[in-house]
């Protein structure tokens, strides 16, 4: 096999960047040095393909015990369905409510629903170290039924995360996750989980969490576990933390050619 030519030190990678105002800078200079660059879809939130799931779930709330929200979109489709069902808030007043995300808080605040419990980060190890801490243990969870609403396509371990720790855990559609580019966003996905994607360049803090949504995930460590993480800035570094990642390469200043130079260094490195 011939070696890479030194101003190609990218040539056969894939890079996934966001689509983001900074994508397209980035996009240019990523390609200079030899990148395949992936642009990530912008993503829309629909109604689920069927509501069954979701109705049984919320007419048959008093079997749970714990309700878990991991993002905002969570807690807006339920609330929206819960009350077009006749439903009302004080029905959840038996329930421990668990809200993983700032926004999702946010919005069961202004929707006057009581949480009980904000676990001290995303990733799925931080949200059972809480919930572990709050019932005074693992083997409470032997006894506890969970309900967490979210998409059909969601691949967050923190449901089996529970279910290996003995609680019962139903998982419901509550919206689907969509884009503009269907097929593009499923061959992103297959890219991903079958290892065709080298890099992941986080350009901002709301690249993360848009990668994230995509997943429907607070962790991920699963998805990007054999993608190299890099990130622009600290802030982007934190936030790619909170949600499970190591960032492997920071430049030491937070410009796009920085940035780029930084993912060409790493690599001629790992050769």
């Amino acid at each position: 096999m011939g070696s890479i030519p030194n101003n190609q030190p990218l040539k056969d990678r894939t890079v996934l960047v966001s689509s983001s105002d900074s994508s397209a800078e980035l996009t240019i200079e990523l390609e200079r040095f030899g990148a395949r660059v992936i642009t990530a879809p912008k993503l829309e939130i629909h109604e689920p393909e069927s509501h069954v799931a979701l109705d049984e779930a919320i007419e048959n709330l008093f079997g749970y015990d714990w309700i878990i929200f991991t993002n905002v979109q969570a807690v807006d489709y339920f609330l929206r369905r819960f009350h077009q069902l006749n439903h009302d808030n004080s029905e959840l007043d038996d329930l421990r409510v668990c809200a993983i995300d700032g926004a999702g808080r946010t919005r069961l605040d202004e929707m006057r629903v009581h949480v009980d419990l904000i676990p001290d980060g995303h990733a799925a190890s931080r949200v059972i170290d809480a919930l572990e801490a709050y019932v005074g243990g693992r083997e409470a969870f032997r006894t506890a039924n969970f309900l967490i609403p979210r998409s059909a396509t969601s691949i967050d371990p923190l449901p089996q995360v529970l279910e290996d720790a003995g609680a019962r855990v139903d998982v419901v559609p509550a919206y689907r996750i969509a884009s503009t580019n269907e097929s593009l966003l499923a061959q992103l996905r297959a890219l991903l989980v079958g290892g065709g994607i080298d890099y992941v360049a986080f350009s901002s803090p709301s690249d993360v969490e848009m990668l994230a949504h995509m997943f429907d995930t607070t962790d991920l460590s699963r998805p990007l576990q054999h993608v190299v993480v890099a990130c622009i800035d600290p802030p982007t570094m934190q936030t790619a933390h909170d949600f499970g990642l190591s960032a492997v390469v920071v430049p030491p200043e937070s410009s796009i050619p920085a940035f780029v130079e930084a993912i060409r260094s790493f690599q001629n490195r790992k050769r």
